[in-house]
């Protein structure tokens, strides 16, 4: 009966980040990227840990229509 219960508590189980740009899936979305990231100090290299860093530094740069 216990394992039961653990096993049906393990598969409920996600990943669920407090900020979107937490999320390496989110590195590109603009509000992620800076400036816009700035204010609220949502930036990925603010919000991840070190070992994430080379995943967040390969994000390509966005195209702007100036």
């Amino acid at each position: 009966m216990r394992y039961l219960i653990l096993v049906l508590l393990l598969t409920g189980c996600k990943d669920v980040y407090r900020y979107k740009c937490q999320d390496p899936d989110n590195f590109h979305l603009e509000q992620c990227q800076k400036p816009k990231c700035l204010f609220t100090q949502t930036c990925p290299e603010y919000l991840v840990a070190p070992i994430l860093e080379k995943k967040v530094n390969d994000v390509p740069p966005e195209k702007t229509n100036n």
